[in-house]
């Protein structure tokens, strides 16, 4: 488990959390590994750049690694500002700065939920593994 209060904590802390958790299973394949990674670095980015109002966050993640799937669990000790996590599209604009976060965790991940427990936010992720010989995995000839 991290627990990590920005600043000093970043997002850098969640990237080597969840390298250093992912290395100690070398079955899993890269494609899995580069969705996952980067759909938790956007949801800890997010999380840690519109979270804070002033009063200072602390952030709890945890990570979980089975046969079939991988699943973290991001807490937050920010406020609740009634969030509504709802599918969306990227931006219609090719150079808009902003937007594309969730519709990315949401077509990275298998499942990505929000809810309000008690008096912190809590974001999940689940990525199904892709096993060799599955349909999902390039073959090369």
């Amino acid at each position: 488990m991290l627990r990590l209060t920005p600043p000093p904590g970043d997002v850098n802390d969640v990237h080597d959390f969840v390298v250093a958790e992912l290395n100690r299973h070398p079955d899993l394949n890269t494609i899995d590994r580069m969705a996952f990674v980067t759909a938790l670095i956007e949801l800890a980015t997010n999380v840690i750049q519109h979270a804070d109002t002033g009063v200072g966050v602390t952030c709890t993640l945890s990570l979980r690694i089975s046969h079939d799937r991988i699943e973290a669990q991001l807490s937050d000790t920010a406020e609740d500002r009634g969030i509504k996590l709802v599918a969306r599209e990227m931006p219609d604009d090719e150079l808009a700065e902003s937007g594309r976060g969730i519709a990315l965790i949401h077509a990275l991940v298998d499942n990505f939920h929000y809810e309000r427990v008690g008096d912190r936010n809590l974001w999940s992720i689940t990525k199904n593994i892709t096993r060799p010989g599955s349909p999902d995995i390039p073959v090369a000839f």
